[in-house]
């Protein structure tokens, strides 16, 4: 596999940061324009939370690992600044959308504005730290603790009693979350939630039956025969999957390992496409019709997150499936959502390959995915 090392750094550092670099700043009102077409023009100003605490994250990251850059160091306190000014209501929860200037536009009801933007302040404190900022990131993951019952508070649409079912997302966040913030957490907190998040994602959301995680299940954790409850999404399993990789890591967990393999690589046949390729966005557990429209669309995400475990897996256990299949995935993100003709990557594909929407960020898509994929998976085989 070392074979591909120089294409993912290459990828990264010449053409994804730079268009970033380029194309991403507000100059005027500070944090970053995430609405870039495929030239990287700005089609919207409209500012999404977790995009921006995102882009923080990546950069602090870059700075700290690869090279002190005073151009990434200026790039994440440039997001990090806007967030500390305009990122939060009274009460410490984080919007969902701001104005360019960075003023409200969509209220906190998605705690994941919150997990970001802890991630961020703690990443950028590791390259320059202040109190303050430390200090945000713990009090914001504190705060992310409290809600982790009824994450969307007052903005819940769900009638209680009658299907109360629990999410996947915010275990599968958090336990990257935690060994991200380990340096501000400790070890004993990072050990104690690190048990906690294992236990859900591979004890209560994982079904043994099928090998299968599921995104959605009762609180006491069993099945539930309804759309949400047979949902399942094969890029949040599979990157969840190495975040359980890098926790086995950091344990010393050869069974966490071994059992985060398997269950990968059962959701990898699951989702991919055998007629078409590339791995479907949404599935049913039993094979019904799923209630997601967009079920069948390839999404940029899910591949990268893919690449990022398959390297992980193989990395750690030289597993022959794992190299195998990184090929395979690797030919077809590489093939499909890299643009021949500028910079970044393409984010949605219909099922059979062809680009749907040709920008390069939005309201979804930003500064993470694609150099976080790109970045995991250099450092991964540098390793072997």
């Amino acid at each position: 596999m070392k074979q591909y090392l120089d294409i993912y750094k290459q990828e990264l550092l010449d053409g994804v940061i730079p268009f970033w670099m380029e194309k991403s700043k507000d100059k005027i009102h500070g944090g970053y324009f995430t609405c870039l077409d495929q030239r990287g023009e700005v089609y919207d100003t409209d500012k999404f939370v977790w995009l921006q605490a995102r882009q923080v994250w990546m950069f602090s990251v870059l700075y700290d690992k690869v090279e002190k850059n005073p151009d990434w160091l200026e790039m994440a306190g440039l997001g990090l600044d806007f967030l500390k000014k305009n990122g939060r209501d009274k009460d410490g929860n984080f919007y969902f959308s701001l104005d360019q200037k960075g003023k409200p536009l969509v209220q906190p009801y998605n705690i994941f504005s919150d997990c970001f933007a802890a991630m961020a302040f703690a990443a950028y404190y590791k390259i320059d730290p202040r109190e303050e900022d430390a200090d945000l990131a713990l009090k914001t993951f504190d705060n992310i603790l409290r809600r982790r019952d009824n994450p969307k508070g007052k903005y819940n649409k769900t009638y209680p009693g009658t299907r109360n079912l629990k999410s996947f997302a915010l275990p599968m966040i958090l336990s990257n979350l935690t060994l991200e913030m380990e340096h501000l957490l400790g070890d004993q907190r990072v050990d104690e939630m690190a048990s906690r998040v294992i236990g859900e994602v591979m004890g209560v959301f994982y079904q043994k039956d099928s090998g299968l995680i599921l995104e959605n299940v009762t609180e006491d954790g069993s099945f539930s025969d309804s759309f949400e409850g047979r949902l399942s999404s094969p890029g949040h399993a599979i990157e969840a999957m190495w975040f359980m990789l890098d926790l086995s890591l950091r344990f010393g967990d050869e069974d966490l390992r071994d059992k985060a393999i398997a269950c990968g690589l059962r959701t990898l046949e699951f989702g991919w496409d055998e007629t078409y390729g590339g791995i479907y966005y949404f599935l049913d557990c039993k094979g019904h019709p799923p209630e997601k429209l967009e079920w069948n669309q390839k999404l940029w995400w899910v591949h990268l997150e893919t690449l990022v475990f398959l390297a992980k897996a193989y990395g750690m256990t030289g597993n022959i499936q794992c190299l195998n299949w990184f090929e395979k995935v690797h030919d077809y993100t590489w093939h499909h959502f890299k643009d021949p003709d500028f910079p970044e990557w393409f984010g949605y594909l219909d099922r059979y390959g062809k680009v749907q929407l040709s920008l390069k960020g939005g309201k979804w898509k930003g500064c993470f995915h694609v150099p976080r994929g790109l970045f995991q998976v250099w450092q991964t085989l540098e390793k072997l």
